[in-house]
């Protein structure tokens, strides 16, 4: 079954909320999916994949210590975090190669980059594991399979743009990648009160007898 895009966008972005980010974050992180939908790749899976492996853990031990040439953090980098600043410092990709290192799901750096494209009027490279992401903003050009989890990815600019992927309109997660994005969005909702569940049961607790 497909979804439309603003449709996958708010699911992502509530499961990102409801996995302890902040709302700031958990809209990049519904941002994120759907450019990835657009591209035909599995956004949904992927934030799916990622939120329930970092989910319970500290998010502070993820985040980029520095942000210098070589970007590494207490634990695994998370590509949400990582990826924002990426795209706040993508003006130091004019300077040379930007290193992640130890990156969870890096796929999710690839809308990231097609932002900090766009900031620069460049064209953007993601490397890693012998895979290869190249983007101007609004395409994508896939080579090879990024993992769930890199040693590092290297981001640098390039001087063109490759054949690009067929853009997409909708997304079609899988019920299994929905379900758990729903998971995590239901946590965002606020628990019934009393007076809401009177509110919701019509005639409440009134007897008409």
């Amino acid at each position: 079954m497909s979804y439309s895009l603003n449709e996958i966008e708010v699911t992502a972005k509530k499961a990102a909320r409801g996995a302890g980010y902040s709302w700031g974050m958990a809209e990049e992180a519904g941002k994120a999916a759907r450019w990835l939908c657009i591209q035909g790749q599995e956004g949904c899976a992927t934030l799916a994949g990622f939120l329930g492996q970092i989910d319970g853990q500290d998010l502070s031990d993820h985040t980029p210590l520095t942000l210098s040439v070589e970007w590494k953090a207490k634990s695994t980098l998370c590509p949400l975090t990582s990826g924002a600043a990426l795209s706040d410092c993508a003006a130091d990709l004019q300077s040379g190669e930007i290193t992640l290192k130890e990156v969870i799901y890096p796929a999710l750096l690839m809308p990231f980059a097609a932002r900090a494209a766009v900031r620069l009027g460049r064209v953007v490279a993601l490397e890693c594991e012998g895979a290869r992401a190249v983007t101007n903003g609004a395409e994508l050009s896939l080579d090879g399979v990024f993992p769930t989890r890199t040693t590092q990815v290297v981001v640098s600019l390039q001087a063109e743009m490759p054949a690009a992927l067929p853009r997409h309109t909708r997304g079609t997660p899988t019920p299994e990648d929905l379900a758990t994005l729903s998971k995590f969005a239901h946590r965002t909702y606020a628990p019934a009160t009393e007076e809401s569940r009177l509110l919701g049961a019509g005639a409440g607790l009134s007897d008409n007898d």
